[in-house]
């Protein structure tokens, strides 16, 4: 099959050492993994089924279906992050040992996962080489390490972080390169990438595509588990479907086109309909419009001179009832930093906020922001959302319990009818109302996130990407939702950064540029595209006023 080029060199480090050279004597091409009838059960769930294929040296490998189809179980199992129920795994023509991720390591398996490893008080370059410092001497070598880090950005072609940061200060994006980073380090045979590209704006994927190239060049085996159908089709080789714990089909790129992929996922003739619906308009978010807010109605909430320091500084805004206002801009630009100081999670912040026409305090804390009807949907769903060793029932109902007490005692029924009555609406099974919220996939974690504040129904939504990490049905339902809640209503502050998304949602756009206001967008005026928003970002159009 011939491959994409690989593009121009990412620089002059030579930090990441081509596959074929390596001690773990793995070669281009032939069978590098073996699958053989592996399956995986939680509880009464099949979670994988019988998985038998190969995936040859050298290669990108995609993965793709919808949450929960079993990908993402294949790919843990596979790092040894997942013990399997039966089955075996050959990695080089050698059984890799079940449940055991540090052996799997040392086979020259490297795992990037959604759910992010960093230590957040440690510096950037100190979590790239976590597990595999640089020393002199026996002495830890911070200066060297750091020389490693920066060379390797430049390598990626991305900014190194200033020295000293710690890496719990950055955005899940910045996170997410480090991890990469950490992976390219080591003498990785096979690289799994679990959703890498989710949380990165346009040039950051971009950026990362180009790695897969080169590394795919150099003899390493990648495989790429994602939602972006496009991203799967631009750089696979191969392309794998699972649906329902099982392997449906298998095929070379040139085999596949979206349609395809999307009805294969699905699976049923509802699959063929909602294919139709996500596909005729050429992006994966569907774009439902729902009754647009009166643009002379007062403001629930206006806000001027939101200032965070170092981080986001004079941006005003407004939102009315039933409105989505989104925040557009590239990773980094502050959209964010706006959420969190809302929700009363930047100390710092100062600025001028009014709620239904009363001045108020900017809220420094969750309650505070909470009495003033404000909550958050974070980016982080698994490390800010949810309490993942509860089960469903109460990460949904802890955040209004007096609702479902008498006299002060909880009743578990009416704590489940509430649970499964918040959580329906945005297609989550009822029988799984009592499951732990980390035995679900994304996309169910997510929707309990949206459940949750269904249930108790603030005034004020802040959806930090609410999609991300999601299947393509997922998908469409919470866009679904997202729009019939505002029809009722709730008013919604959405940064997603895939920018269809929020185009497809928002009545206005408030486009922010390294911290800065660069201009808002009107739907009344024109329409609302990705290219708008991006040149607004850079200073190619003039900002539309707001309405």
């Amino acid at each position: 099959m011939q491959h994409d080029p690989a593009g121009p060199p990412l620089g002059n480090s030579s930090l990441i050492a081509p596959a074929t050279a390596s001690s773990n004597g793995s070669t281009r091409g032939g069978e590098v993994v073996v699958f053989s009838e592996v399956s995986k059960r939680f509880l009464a769930t099949k979670a994988l089924q019988d998985a038998s294929f190969s995936l040859d040296g050298g290669m990108v490998h995609a993965f793709v279906g919808e949450n929960g189809a079993g990908k993402s179980t294949c790919l843990g199992v596979l790092a040894g992050r997942i013990a399997p129920s039966s089955g075996r795994i050959e990695v080089c023509g050698e059984e890799i040992p079940y449940g055991d991720p540090r052996r799997c390591r040392q086979a020259g398996i490297v795992a990037i996962y959604q759910e992010l490893t960093i230590v957040p008080a440690l510096s950037a370059e100190a979590n790239v080489f976590l597990g595999q410092p640089l020393s002199r001497h026996g002495v830890l070598s911070q200066k060297q390490m750091r020389r490693r880090y920066v060379a390797l950005c430049e390598e990626i072609g991305i900014p190194p972080v200033p020295e000293g940061a710690a890496a719990g200060s950055l955005s899940v994006a910045e996170q997410q390169l480090l991890e990469i980073m950490r992976a390219l380090i080591s003498d990785a045979q096979v690289i799994l990438f679990d959703e890498p590209t989710a949380s990165l704006a346009l040039q950051e994927r971009a950026a990362l595509l180009r790695l897969m190239r080169r590394l795919r060049r150099d003899g390493i085996t990648i495989v790429f588990v994602s939602h972006n159908l496009d991203e799967v089709l631009e750089i696979a080789d191969t392309i794998t479907v699972f649906r329902g714990g099982l392997v449906t089909a298998r095929g070379e790129r040139s085999a596949w086109d979206k349609t395809k992929l999307v009805k294969e996922m699905l699976g049923d003739e509802a699959g063929d309909r909602l294919a139709t619906e996500l596909l005729e308009s050429g992006h994966e978010a569907p774009k439902v419009p729902h009754a647009r807010p009166n643009a002379d109605a007062e403001a629930i909430l206006r806000l001027e001179g939101l200032t965070v320091p170092g981080a986001v500084e004079g941006i005003d805004l407004e939102l009315r009832e039933g409105e989505v206002l989104g925040l557009g801009g590239l990773v980094g630009s502050g959209r964010t930093t706006v959420l969190r100081a809302l929700a009363g999670l930047e100390p710092r912040a100062r600025g001028d906020l009014w709620i239904d026409g009363r001045k108020v305090s900017i809220p420094r804390s969750v309650r505070q922001a909470r009495r003033l009807g404000l909550a958050l949907l974070p980016e982080d769903r698994k490390g800010q959302g949810l309490v993942l060793q509860m089960d469903a029932m109460n990460n949904i109902a802890f955040s209004d319990l007096g609702a479902v007490s008498r006299f002060g005692v909880l009743s578990r029924r009416r704590m489940a009818d509430a649970a499964v009555a918040a959580s329906s609406e945005f297609g989550f099974r009822p029988e799984r109302i009592g499951e732990l919220a980390r035995n679900l996939s994304g996309g169910n974690q997510q929707k309990l996130l949206l459940a949750r504040w269904r249930y108790c129904r603030p005034r004020i939504l802040l959806a930090d990407e609410p999609t991300r990490g999601i299947d393509i049905g997922a998908k469409a339902e919470i866009m679904g939702a997202l729009e019939r809640m505002a029809a009722d209503g709730l008013s919604i502050i959405v940064v997603s950064s895939e920018l269809e998304e929020v185009c497809a949602l928002s009545d206005h756009v408030v486009v922010l540029a390294e911290g800065r206001l660069t201009g808002t967008l009107t739907r009344q005026e024109s329409h609302i595209t990705p290219s708008k928003i991006m040149s607004t970002a850079v200073g190619l159009e003039e900002a539309h006023a707001t309405a």
